[in-house]
């Protein structure tokens, strides 16, 4: 093993390292006085730059959190490197030979620190995927790409690969280059079998996931053939590179279009992020199989550097002060709830959070091909505010031709409302609000000051930190206190008999989905009456329902429901997978599964007849095409029911 690098080529690196352009990487620097910078801290969150360099010394120092050093620690503590891994990242960014003691040469490529081989290794396979692309057994993954109008020139630019077919095609190439099979599992690129390590990535399109200095870190791949038994998409699992809460595909390539242009637009997939390039929206990013969320935020922010008290606030030219946050979201449910998603993380910004939705529901990518670049970057330009877009996609829940449906409306809004960044605007939005549903302005600010006066109604605001209400008890197992600093949602009341079936019910579809009746999978989006629980659902929805979890093993199973769930879900999703179920005889487990599902299946049978009845009641008999339309609705769901309990 070589031994300490000389001190000379320590200084050498030092001194040649720009700290400001080190820095640049993670964080939006703007002057502040003569030869300082100033940005927000990496190391702790802040919404008023504390974060200052100077590169004539190479220091920084944060006057929030109290971090300071030399370019090399701050390589150290953003990149968890060690003192030789942090001098070998830059000495090769900075051309530096170094020299080590014992021996005086240069140290061999083949012992550099961990982590400076682990990202050899994910480029050397990056490079390996891109030279399969052009190979005849690529032909599935070029006419992939072709269908969705990238040429060559496309996927050579966003670095897109195939991984071959075969089982060890990746692991005897980088073992030919001299990587052990502990480097290779470590990086994710191998998968441990029984029978030793294979390549995890086998016949699919591979995406290059770089960090914002442009090292790959992971890959994000496409199923292309229908043998194929894995997911859609196969993402690296978290390694000590790839977090994927961490990451955002493409922000690599939109980093300095982000800090100059103060604009930032997450899309949902790879293909939506290289449309939006080639069309021009140079700021595109998405996440990597998960929800965007805070840590996402937080690298968001820095680079957008939204420091100042007035952003937001959009002006009569169209732009914003401190920048925009731009979703696009496809027209379905689930982009629905994607919008809803994000718009829990509309605190962590100064800068203005809009939605950009097709009118026809396309992505960037289906729009690109049907309309052109054009088509792309007119979505983006008529972008909405997301306050807008959430809370008419509630207000659309309602009959606001009802009297009960407009004070619903209302109800629902008012959270909202309440929870608006600028307290100035809100007078504004409740008059807005009151026109979408058609009633006083009056009644929409008396129920906005309900929501403000009762602490579980309301939306964290600027003011809260982006904390939980403070009347919010987490949910657990059994309705106590979860831990963990994970946004949370309000616990069921455990006397409530239908809270418990409904608990009940999930437990058992995560636990047994072998055992559950495809009557579940049959559920709409409304059909469980507890908003926990609700959640819960929509993640299993996600995942692909019972139906989906019987193609897999139990761990499996739930990792796929997890992968769907934001962070205050998924701590209820783990609960719930590991409690214990009333039945504790293996013989009896699935019949207790069936009875459980189909209790809360009937439930749901019986809201949607008592729905049906109401309407039926509100109707007037005259009109005979309504009425009898609204009572053979009623016959249908009942026939279901009755249908439901002669099975059972």
């Amino acid at each position: 093993m070589a031994g300490l690098i000389r001190r000379e080529d320590v200084d050498q690196v030092r001194e040649r390292a720009r700290i400001d352009e080190i820095v640049s990487a993670h964080v939006t620097l703007k002057p502040a006085g003569v030869g300082a910078l100033v940005g927000l801290c990496p190391f702790h969150d802040e919404r008023s730059p504390s974060f200052n360099v100077r590169p004539s010394v190479g220091r920084y120092h944060c006057f929030g959190c109290g971090e300071g050093g030399d370019v090399i620690e701050f390589v150290m503590k953003m990149d968890g490197l060690s003192f030789t891994e942090a001098i070998e990242y830059l000495a090769g960014k900075t051309g530096v030979q170094l020299r080590y003691e014992e021996g005086g040469n240069a140290r061999p490529r083949e012992e550099p620190g961990k982590r400076q081989r682990l990202l050899e290794a994910h480029r050397v396979a990056a490079d390996f995927y891109a030279e399969q692309l052009m190979g005849p057994d690529a032909t599935a993954a070029r006419t992939f790409l072709a269908e969705r109008s990238f040429d060559r020139s496309d996927a050579e630019l966003f670095g897109v690969g195939f991984a071959p077919k075969g089982w060890d095609s990746l692991q005897r190439h980088l073992q030919g280059r001299g990587f052990t099979q502990a480097e290779l599992v470590a990086s994710g690129l191998m998968s441990q079998g029984q029978r030793g390590i294979y390549d995890r990535f086998r016949g699919r399109v591979m995406w290059p996931i770089r960090d914002v200095t442009g090292a790959v870190i992971g890959f994000g791949a496409r199923r292309l053939f229908e043998d194929d038994q894995g997911p859609k998409y196969l993402n690296t699992p978290e390694t000590s590179l790839y977090k994927k809460s961490h990451v955002l595909y493409g922000i690599d390539l939109a980093k300095r279009d982000i800090a100059k242009g103060k604009r930032v637009v997450v899309v949902e997939g790879y293909t939506d992020v290289m449309a939006a390039h080639l069309s021009g929206v140079t700021a595109a990013v998405a996440t990597c199989g998960t929800a965007f969320g805070g840590d996402h935020a937080k690298v968001v922010r820095r680079l957008l550097g939204d420091t100042t008290a007035g952003g937001g606030m959009q002006l009569a030219s169209g732009g914003t002060v401190g920048g925009e946050i731009i979703f696009t979201f496809d027209g379905d449910a689930a982009g629905q709830k994607a919008a809803e998603r994000a718009y829990g993380e509309d605190q962590r910004f100064f800068a203005q959070t809009y939605v950009a939705v097709a009118d026809d529901g396309m992505d960037p990518c289906d729009l690109r091909m049907a309309k052109g670049p054009e088509a792309v970057r007119a979505l983006v330009d008529g972008r909405k505010p997301l306050f807008a877009f959430v809370i008419q996609a509630k207000l659309k829940q309602f009959d606001l031709n009802t009297v009960e449906g407009r004070v619903s409306a209302v109800r629902a809004a008012a959270p909202e409302i309440d929870g608006i960044r600028d307290r100035s605007q809100r007078d504004g939005y409740m008059r807005q609000v009151a026109g979408w549903i058609g009633t006083e302005i009056e009644e929409v600010r008396r129920e906005v000051a309900r929501a403000a006066s009762t602490p579980s109604q309301r939306r964290p605001s600027s003011s809260d930190g982006a904390r939980p209400a403070s009347g919010a008890t987490p949910v657990a197992d059994g309705g106590g206190p979860a831990s963990g600093a994970a946004p949370r949602l309000p616990a069921p009341d455990p006397r409530d008999p239908v809270a418990r079936d409904e608990r009940l019910a999930l437990v058992a579809v995560l636990q047994y989905p072998q055992h559950v009746p495809p009557s579940f999978d049959e559920l709409g989006e409304d059909a469980f009456a507890v908003p926990a629980w609700r959640a819960v659902h929509a993640a299993i929805r996600a995942a692909g329902g019972a139906a989906g979890g019987r193609e897999l093993s139990a761990a499996q199973w739930v990792a796929a429901v997890l992968e769907q769930s934001p962070e205050s879900v998924a701590i209820v999703v783990t609960q719930l997978a590991v409690a214990s179920l009333p039945e504790d005889r293996e013989a009896a487990i699935a019949a207790f599964v069936e009875g459980v599902v189909r209790r809360v299946v009937d439930m749901g049978l019986k809201r949607r007849i008592d729905d049906a009845r109401s309407r039926l009641q509100r109707l007037d008999p005259s009109d005979e095409g309504a009425y009898n339309a609204a009572f053979a609705d009623l016959l249908a769901i009942e026939s279901e029911r009755r249908a439901l309990r002669e099975s059972a």
